[in-house]
């Protein structure tokens, strides 16, 4: 089969490899979507991760099941089926208290070992979930919508009746589409570029320049505030627009050696809650739950759709003008 590897930090490469057999509990899966993640760039560069090359990347995919190994029941030759990528270890204090994104071991399709971005993949059974007649393409998008899901849960979402979204690219979409769905009436999103803001807008988001009067009118006014960006600064400016009683959220991937100011004593006047969020946990049934309440105009956030072949050039810096979520999907 062909896949795209990274033979070691810094080198993603057009390899072939053996076609996978799947194991006892596991099944072969043919890809037919994978998405670009900015952690799968973070994996390439050493920053995550086990960083124990060579990798296959890719933990957003969906695809068709070829065939079954051992000791699998409830599933099928031909079901069609996304991956939760997580491996979590199931026996340390944080899997024991369901938090298995939190695990002391915690490994991933794509980032620990061989993902998605290859012709087939060999992950468990218990990894899989059915997506009945969804399109792949969508279907691949239920991995960043479950870890906006987890996010939302960390961030008790469902008190909120006003969000504000800082940044309007792929993730910063769906964290807008995640609220939508878990009940926030008012939704807008912040962003520098105004292409962008359009986009938003033509999802129905109200779209805000960054520094505008109109988002200085949202000082202490909005109940639920994220970060999708990963900018330290824009992180920062989180409780400039908290409402007393609110939540900020850190989404976005800052830096891991970035620091940002924070006043206790804000936290205490105003009961400000700050919520961190990091990956998914099992939250892949309400995302495909969440991506069917939304409908198939979800897809426009895929905005290229690329052989494998092209993958490689994209990992190595060329990505597409004006891209959101980039897929490999198969013919």
């Amino acid at each position: 089969m062909k896949a795209i590897v990274f033979q070691d930090q810094n080198t993603p490469t057009l390899k072939d490899r053996p076609d996978p057999r799947p194991g006892a509990g596991e099944v072969l899966i043919e890809v037919h979507a994978s998405g670009i993640c900015h952690t799968d760039i973070e994996v390439l560069r050493g920053n995550y991760g086990t960083s124990a090359f060579p990798l296959i990347p890719g933990h957003e995919y969906a695809g068709r099941i070829l065939e079954i190994g051992p000791e699998v029941a409830d599933l099928k030759a031909g079901d069609r089926v996304v991956v939760d990528p997580n491996l979590e270890c199931g026996t340390c204090p944080a899997c024991k208290r369901g938090w298995t994104h939190l695990c002391e071991t915690l490994g991933a399709y794509g980032v620990t070992c061989d993902g998605g971005f290859a012709e087939y993949s060999v992950v468990k059974a218990s990894r899989v979930h059915l997506i009945g007649d969804m399109p792949y393409d969508i279907a691949a998008l239920a991995e960043p919508l479950g870890c906006v899901m987890n996010g939302l849960d960390a961030a008790q979402a469902t008190r909120a009746k006003t969000a504000l979204v800082f940044g309007a690219g792929p993730i910063g979409l769906l964290m807008a589409i995640g609220m939508q769905v878990s009940g926030v009436k008012k939704v807008s999103l912040v962003d520098i570029d105004a292409a962008r803001l359009d986009l938003a807008e033509s999802f129905g988001f109200p779209g805000i320049a960054a520094q505008s009067a109109e988002l200085e009118a949202m000082h202490h006014g909005i109940d639920l505030v994220a970060d999708a960006t990963g900018v330290p600064a824009v992180a920062a400016s989180l409780t400039d627009y908290v409402t007393n009683g609110g939540v900020g959220m850190f989404f976005g991937i800052c830096p891991s050696e970035a620091r940002i100011e924070i006043s206790p004593f804000e936290l205490f006047r105003r009961q400000i809650t700050l919520a961190g969020s990091h990956s998914l946990n099992h939250n892949i049934p309400q995302a495909l739950k969440g991506l069917r309440a939304y409908g198939k105009d979800i897809a426009r956030i895929v905005s290229h759709r690329v052989a494998l072949e092209e993958i490689a050039a994209v990992f190595d810096g060329s990505l597409p003008k004006s891209s959101l979520k980039i897929q490999f999907t198969r013919p």
